[in-house]
């Protein structure tokens, strides 16, 4: 699963068996929950209900670092005052729009109704260290997911590129 933004009120664990990436899911509901999360998304002007009724989810596309296509993902948008970021609950490794930014941070965001360009900064070092200790005090499943963990979770900070449209 892409983000980790969805019913906060109730769900305070990660491994809460509530929690919608604790649940079972076919491979072809795999292969389709990001296209359906997408659509719902476009169709409500970025909406979506379900587990993620109440979150707010932007859709980040990145060119993949390997195959150069574009690749689309809902993810949750984390903010820090004005400074919006995103992160992710990972298994065994880091997804895919991860290894995407750290490869080229040029990325395009789908926010509520608008559409802009922007640049994705990869966290790391000393700006990293203390970007995550005030991500996990404000962020209760990320600090819990993270203590399950021996990866630091992926913190991307996202840069508007300019107010103009892209389309």
């Amino acid at each position: 699963m892409a983000t980790e933004a969805s019913n906060e009120q109730s769900i305070t664990s990660y491994d809460d068996p509530d929690a919608p990436w604790n649940q079972e899911f076919s491979e072809a509901d795999m292969a389709n929950w990001n296209t359906d999360v997408i659509r719902e998304f476009r169709e409500n002007d970025g909406k979506v209900g379900g587990d993620y009724a109440g979150a707010t989810l932007l859709l980040l596309t990145t060119t993949g670092a390997k195959s150069g296509k574009q690749h689309m993902v809902p993810l949750g948008a984390l903010f820090r005052g004005e400074t919006m970021y995103v992160s992710s609950f990972m298994e065994d490794r880091y997804p895919a729009w991860y290894h995407n930014v750290r490869a080229d941070p040029r990325v395009t965001i789908e926010l509520g109704t608008q559409k802009y360009a922007a640049v994705a900064e990869v966290l790391t070092g000393e700006r990293y260290a203390e970007f995550a200790a005030w991500a996990m005090a404000e962020n209760p499943l990320l600090a819990d997911f993270q203590s399950k963990t021996d990866k630091p979770l992926p913190l991307v900070v996202l840069r508007r590129e300019s107010a103009s449209t892209t389309s």
